[in-house]
């Protein structure tokens, strides 16, 4: 299984293209992603605030907007190269 994380705040249309873009990978429900709303902790407003959305991985990686299909599942071949077997984009 493949956790994400997706460091977002209310309002902010990139965020919302990041969660459908991560949405749209198809991993058999292999990939469960977790929304954080940095508004509501003043210490994720100043380490993201101006980088939002970010998606953090297990391994505590982070990519910064803007992001593509592509560098969220090359990072899921490094962290998971078995879970890309049935992989569609």
């Amino acid at each position: 299984m493949i956790k994400l994380t997706l460091y977002t705040t209310a309002g902010c249309h990139l965020c919302e293209q990041a969660e459908q873009l991560i949405k749209s990978i198809s991993l058999q429900n292999k990939l469960v992603l977790t929304l954080v709303e940095i508004g509501d902790d003043e210490s994720l407003v100043a380490q993201y605030g101006v980088h939002i959305p970010v998606v953090k991985f297990a391994d505590d990686a982070e990519l910064n907007w803007p992001f593509s299909l592509k560098d969220i599942v090359s990072k899921f071949a490094i962290l998971t190269p078995e879970n890309l077997i049935n992989f569609k984009e």
